[in-house]
């Protein structure tokens, strides 16, 4: 069995990307490890908190994720939420975004080390849409998996551009994203420039995650006080499951061509 980490910026970045291949490898008997750079602090705050901070209440959120997709363990990094407009320098003091690339990286190699892990999952070059932490993200785990004692195959969590685009003409064309159908288009420039994800013909993974989209949409549904999270279960559940059926990733080096299958060994799974 192998050790799979995965490197997420913020509480519920871990539901909406990567919450199916998590389940999936916990039920294979897999270690899961989820990292959090930040707690999420500049997150939408809900009404009620019940005397908790909402750091506190996001934590409890991501708690919950864990029970419901198997994470074995939980890490916090304890950095500053930079949020959406982190490219601003009037941000909080330690916002993830400022913080030194080699010292992140080296805190981040020391939880592989101790994990002796196998597989470190971080995210693509900009962070699939631009988002400050998100583009963190990428510096930071790229460059742990090269300074860990046993350097870990390394993966990068994307979008798939050309599903998505398909997904939303669907969409629009069924009347379903309303007065949002402008901000989701996909090829519309997202915050730093660029359009969301990567294009189908530059990924080289597809997990297969229907057997276990039911928990993927109960992990969203644990993180109810973002209404990142909560947007994606306005979907009906036939529309998400067609919408949600696959998580994408990228493994630099490895030759073109998307391959519909397991990216952590077991060979014999994949298919061409």
């Amino acid at each position: 069995m192998a050790t799979i980490v995965f490197v997420h910026a913020h509480p519920d970045d871990e539901a909406s990307q990567t919450a199916g291949t998590m389940a999936l490898a916990a039920d294979q008997g897999h270690r899961v490890v989820c990292i959090y750079a930040t707690s999420g602090e500049l997150g939408n705050t809900p009404e009620v908190l019940n005397g908790a901070s909402l750091r506190e209440h996001r934590r409890a959120e991501a708690e919950e994720s864990a029970r419901i997709l198997g994470t074995a363990r939980l890490v916090w990094l304890e950095y500053a939420d930079s949020g959406l407009q982190g490219w601003d320098p009037d941000r909080a003091e330690r916002a993830f975004i400022d913080e030194d690339v080699e010292e992140v990286a080296r805190r981040i190699a020391d939880v592989l080390d101790s994990e002796d892990a196998d597989f470190v999952v971080g995210y693509d070059w900009h962070g699939n849409y631009g988002h400050p932490d998100h583009v963190q993200v990428h510096r930071v785990t790229k460059r742990a998996a090269d300074l860990a004692r046993r350097r870990p195959a390394y993966l990068e969590e994307t979008l798939n551009r050309d599903h998505m685009r398909r997904m939303f003409a669907m969409a629009r064309e069924a009347g379903l994203l309303g007065e949002r159908a402008e901000v989701m288009d996909v090829d519309a420039p997202k915050l730093d420039g660029n359009p969301m994800g990567t294009p189908e013909a530059e990924l080289h993974w597809a997990v297969d995650i229907s057997s276990v989209i039911a928990r993927k949409r109960a992990a969203l549904a644990s993180h109810a006080s973002q209404p990142d999270a909560a947007s994606f279960l306005e979907m009906p559940e036939e529309q998400f499951a067609v919408a949600m059926q696959f998580e994408y990733y990228i493994e630099p080096g490895r030759p073109e061509g998307m391959i519909v299958g397991w990216p952590f060994g077991a060979a014999a799974n994949q298919e061409a």
